[in-house]
C-alpha cells in the first residue's frame, strides 16, 4: 500500500514515518484491497497540550474511510486512528460478504 505522509507547520522526522507505514501496513492483513493512505499530521498553535492532530483516508475500491484524532503525541493519535480503520475495514468486509452471498 502507497501512504503519503503530509506534515502541516512542523517537519516529521523518519522515525515518525516508519512507524506509520508499519502501522497502516497492518490494516492490509484485514482488507487486501486498500489502495492508498493519506497522513496528514498537524501541530495546532493553541494553549491546550493537545495540539496535535492525526488525520488518515484511506483509499479502498468504491469508498474512502477517514478518521481523525486529537491527542498529546502523534504516536497515540495514529495508534488509534489505525484501530478505528481497523473495525471499519471489519464492518465494510462483513458487510460486503452478506451482500454476495
Amino acid at each position: 500500500m502507497k501512504v503519503n505522509v503530509q506534515s502541516v507547520n512542523f517537519h516529521a522526522d523518519q522515525k515518525l514515518v516508519n512507524l506509520i507505514q508499519q502501522k497502516l501496513d497492518k490494516l492490509e492483513n484485514h482488507f487486501d484491497n486498500v489502495i492508498y493512505a493519506d497522513v496528514y499530521l498537524k501541530v495546532e498553535k493553541a494553549s491546550d497540550k493537545e495540539n496535535k492532530i492525526s488525520e488518515i483516508l484511506l483509499s479502498i475500491p468504491g469508498d474512502e474511510i477517514i478518521c481523525k484524532k486529537r491527542g498529546r503525541r502523534f504516536e497515540v493519535g495514529v495508534d488509534e486512528c489505525v484501530s478505528s480503520l481497523e473495525r471499519q475495514l471489519q464492518k465494510r468486509k462483513r458487510k460486503f460478504n452478506v451482500q454476495v452471498a
